[in-house]
């Protein structure tokens, strides 16, 4: 085991790392913002269109994974570019990767959203 906080003061100290990652996703990737900004749309929505608690809540956590999908994404494409700039095949297939594992996620919205409201 590792030395560090333990009890409250390690919780806070992750909700502070959570903080400035959810800060640098909206400082550097304008795909988050713009994700973040139609939650902020369509969360209030799924609440309003929703006809029980399950719906609303199939509704809202498809949006949450979204982001964190976005978020995973970011992370990986952070790590990448961090190991340099030239192309590599695997640096390649990472990014590909996070890529696509948003678009899964974004499907699963409509799907989602489309069974619910149609």
């Amino acid at each position: 085991m590792k030395p560090g906080k333990k009890g409250l003061a390690r919780i806070i100290a992750a909700a502070g790392y959570s903080w400035q990652g959810f800060n640098a996703a909206w400082k550097h990737e304008a795909a988050f913002r713009e994700e973040l900004m139609l939650a902020l749309i369509l969360v209030p929505a799924a609440f309003w269109l929703g006809n029980s608690k399950i719906e609303i809540a199939l509704m809202t956590s498809s949006l949450f994974i979204v982001l964190m999908a976005e978020i995973l994404n970011s992370a990986i494409e952070a790590v990448v570019d961090r190991f340099g700039s030239e192309h590599h095949e695997l640096s390649g297939r990472a990014k590909d990767m996070g890529s696509a594992a948003v678009f899964l996620a974004l499907i699963n919205v409509i799907i989602i959203w489309a069974i619910i409201l149609l």
